[in-house]
């Protein structure tokens, strides 16, 4: 062989070996859910959280750890529907801003509320890329609740951009009908607005 085929076969090599060991250290969709949820739930069971001195400081580590798993500028797309074409760059930017800060509130209120040692199952896992779904169960004494979680691959990563929960109800699709709802009358800027005052409503 020589030196100019043996340096395109290494470098062939190399590439594949790297390929290889980064879809092995890539998570699959059911780990990535998996991990981040154990890691919301050993928070809420640390016993210093019950503290109220300790509250916010549990609620950053919540947000800290949960946040990563979503892709918000996906959520605002969908949630917004074809009309999100109508927004500028800035009111994009600005929508997903806003609409993360009141989706996280909107989590850690209920989390931090009403947590009451549920356990959850982790039922299957459906990839197609690059989309999967991962179906879940909370499950609380005799009572369980299915959750499912849509997600997307994004830059090697799976993160979720929807969330059905019980009887298959789409939180981007309850949002998409409030939002196409104000938006049939009112502007980006008004819908922006608007969310900008539920933020200071929940006092966040």
């Amino acid at each position: 062989m020589g030196i100019k085929p043996m340096v395109i076969t290494l470098i062939v090599l190399s590439l594949w070996v790297g390929a290889a060991a980064a879809a092995v250290a890539s998570p699959s969709p059911m780990e990535t859910v998996r991990e981040r949820i154990d890691q919301v739930i050993a928070v809420l069971n640390d016993p210093a959280g019950a503290d109220s001195a300790h509250r916010a400081a549990q609620r950053d580590r919540l947000w800290e750890i949960a946040s990563p798993m979503f892709d918000f500028v996906e959520i605002s797309r969908r949630t917004v529907g074809p009309k999100w074409q109508e927004f500028s760059d800035d009111e994009k930017a600005r929508f997903t801003d806003v609409f993360t800060r009141f989706l996280g509130n909107t989590y850690l209120d209920r989390v931090q509320g009403e947590y009451q040692n549920e356990k959850i199952e982790y039922v299957q896992e459906l990839v197609r890329e690059p989309l999967a779904l991962v179906r879940t169960k909370l499950v609380r004494e005799a009572v369980e609740m299915p959750i499912d979680y849509r997600m997307r691959q994004t830059d090697g990563q799976w993160k979720i951009y929807d969330i059905l929960v019980e009887n298959g109800v789409s939180i981007v699709q309850n949002y998409r009908v409030q939002f196409q709802s104000i938006l049939q009358k009112e502007s980006p800027a008004a819908l922006i607005q608007r969310l900008e005052q539920r933020l200071e409503e929940q006092g966040r």
